[in-house]
């Protein structure tokens, strides 16, 4: 194993690769013939997308880790450091979806989310930025989210911690670039994944809204991957691989009003399902 991962295409890490966007991107890479390191707490789920990238023609490792745990991280980039002698691509991808009335949602709620969504991409960069710096080469993609640009009713806690990783992202953008490191960050709007499994909050009303927004979407999950593939290697910085995502967006920049009106016409609606 140690051998050969020393050499061949290019050394990528992804968190949260034990399923859905996680999964498609790191067989995305494979395909590309990529190096990968594969890393979520679910450790069946990582065996089988390892399995799948060897499927391809990939190879690679899965480590167990917990965004919210510096130390598990710290780790993850010292095995990266020992087995490939670096990295070319870091991926923060690892998340999970709550939702809820502000009035709703508890503090832990919110301690929850803030920890795994947002803390867990600054210490994704953290851990990895020293071998980065050293190498003075490299790329970090960060997954955000439409919320974060869109801040749709009943899910505050993930609107703003999607935000902050949009706000993350644009400030490594400026100090990394004159460093060589490359930054990206991609905001899908709703799609095909598993992520409602680790749906929590108060409102399951609000769940079953998501689950079908998520059964109708136009798009699946491996082909967002190709869009984050495509795209971050073309330096778009910020990546909305829905058309309906990048419409609304640009409604927003030309005319918050629109947007923020439409949000409390959907809060309304809301609130009237949630008391029937």
């Amino acid at each position: 194993m140690q051998s050969n991962m020393q050499t061949g295409g290019r050394r990528v890490i992804v968190t949260g690769a034990g399923s859905g966007l996680g999964r498609e991107l790191a067989l995305r890479y494979a395909k590309e013939g990529a190096r990968l390191v594969l890393a979520d707490i679910q450790e069946a789920g990582l065996k089988d997308t390892l399995a799948m990238v060897g499927a391809l023609g990939g190879k690679g490792f899965w480590q167990r880790c917990d965004v919210r745990d510096f130390s598990q991280l710290a780790a993850l980039a010292q095995s990266c450091e020992e087995r490939m002698g670096g990295l070319d691509v870091l991926i923060n991808n690892a998340g999970v979806a709550s939702g809820g009335f502000f009035w709703d949602l508890s503090l832990e709620d919110w301690e929850w989310q803030i920890s795994i969504n947002l803390m867990g991409v600054v210490k994704g960069c953290k851990a990895f930025m020293p071998m980065l710096m050293k190498q003075r080469q490299g790329r970090i993609i960060n997954i955000g989210s439409m919320a974060a640009l869109m801040q749709a009713p009943g899910m505050s806690n993930y609107n703003v911690a999607k935000a902050g990783v949009v706000a993350l992202s644009e400030s490594l953008l400026v100090e990394l670039q004159p460093l060589g490191i490359k930054v990206n960050v991609v905001c899908p709007s709703f799609f095909q994944t598993n992520l409602l499994d680790s749906f929590r909050g108060p409102d399951q009303a609000s769940k079953q809204q998501i689950a079908k927004l998520l059964e109708s979407s136009p798009i699946t999950a491996a082909e967002i991957a190709d869009i984050v593939f495509t795209q971050s290697e073309a330096d778009t910085f910020m990546i909305l691989p829905h058309e309906s995502g990048r419409a609304a967006w640009a409604v927003k920049q030309g005319n918050p009003q629109v947007i923020y009106d439409e949000m409390i016409r959907l809060a309304v609606k809301k609130m009237a399902l949630a008391e029937s």
